[in-house]
Order: C-alpha cells, then sequence, then structure tokens
C-alpha cells in the first residue's frame, strides 16, 4: 500500500491486488460484499491517517478506481459537512468504479517498439504513447484490445514494461504526447522495416 498526500484534505492510497489480497479481499468480492468493502476501507483509511499523521473522523468522500492490471487507485477526501468534533466515528461515503484503460511503464523506447509489434500481431492497431518523467508510458483503452482476453494482454505487456499506477488524466496533463490514437499502428508503420 502506498499512500500520497493531494491536498490537506485530500489523499491517494494505491493498492496491487496482492495487497488486496493480503487484506483478505477477492477483486470480485468488491463488486458483491459491501459490508466487507467497508470494513477493509476503514482498515485502510487508519493506516492511511497513520502513515499521514492525521486523525481521520467524520465523514470521507471514497472514490475508488480499479486500474486493470494494476491494482487499485483510492482518492479520499474528508468531507466539509458540518460534524459534531467531539464524535469519534469514521463514515464513508464509497464509490466504486473501474478503469477503461491499462498503463504501462517503460524503461526504454525499444520496449515500446517490441511491445508495439507484439501487439499489433494480436491485430491491436490503437494505443497512446507518452514520455513523462523520463519513462514512456504506453495506454491502451478497452476498445483497442476487446477482442483479446485482458490477461494475455498483461502478460505480453509485462515482458517488456510494468503496470502503472500513473492515472490517464497525468499523462495527458504533464506528460509529453509521444504517439496519439494509434500509436501500435504507426509503431509497425515505421519501425518494422
Amino acid at each position: 500500500m502506498r499512500v500520497e498526500r493531494m491536498s490537506s484534505e485530500k489523499f491517494k492510497i494505491f493498492l496491487t491486488f496482492d495487497d488486496l489480497l493480503d487484506r483478505g479481499l477477492t477483486k470480485e468480492e468488491l463488486w458483491n460484499d459491501l459490508p466487507r468493502v467497508h470494513r477493509v476501507f476503514s482498515d485502510m483509511m487508519y493506516d492511511a491517517g497513520i502513515e499521514l499523521g492525521v486523525e481521520l473522523n467524520g465523514m470521507l468522500l471514497v472514490q475508488v478506481y480499479l486500474l486493470q492490471a494494476q491494482g487499485m487507485l483510492v482518492v479520499v477526501t474528508k468531507s466539509t459537512e458540518d460534524i459534531d468534533e467531539d464524535e469519534d466515528f469514521l463514515e464513508m461515503k464509497l464509490t466504486l468504479d473501474e478503469s477503461k484503460e491499462m498503463i504501462f511503464a517503460f524503461d526504454d523506447f525499444e520496449d515500446v517498439i517490441q511491445a508495439g509489434f507484439h501487439l499489433y500481431a494480436l491485430d491491436v492497431k490503437k494505443g497512446d504513447v507518452y514520455l513523462y518523467n523520463d519513462h514512456y508510458y504506453m495506454m491502451l483503452e478497452d476498445e483497442a484490445i476487446i477482442h483479446l482476453d485482458t490477461e494475455q494482454v498483461i502478460a505480453l505487456l509485462s515482458e517488456f514494461s510494468s503496470a502503472s499506477a500513473i492515472t490517464s488524466h497525468r499523462l495527458t496533463e504533464y506528460g509529453q504526447s509521444i504517439m496519439k490514437n494509434d500509436a501500435i499502428d504507426t509503431i509497425y508503420k515505421y519501425f518494422s522495416k
């Protein structure tokens, strides 16, 4: 579990699927066992509060994003609603959402090219490639790989890269776009000769 403060009222937690399993929660249970999810998230909020050195009580707005290959991104905002400060409780409004994209980080552009060749062979043409903080990132939307088994794509890309917890919003805002929309097709067109 990795915790990062975003502001005085907001922080984010990144969990891998192994972190979830360590806490006794499977990906399927996230959608089906809400009382258990609340218990696990209460424990995570307690751990995050200790790590950040803040006392978390009152209302928390918790947004959970399942990142297909990476794990889970949890954004927590302390509510500004009027709550009796004497009460020592933690209430969460929980929102679950599943990411429609996969993002992988590459150390070297040659690895991006090799991954692109393999994806092209699987009839994948779409995707975006960004440069951000001296790493290359490949982002694939669900529509680009809908004809494939997601686990197959994750396994293939894991040979050349590592799953990333970075968000598409951060990449589009702060990253440098290297190839947009048809990245896999572009890689094949310019580097396959």
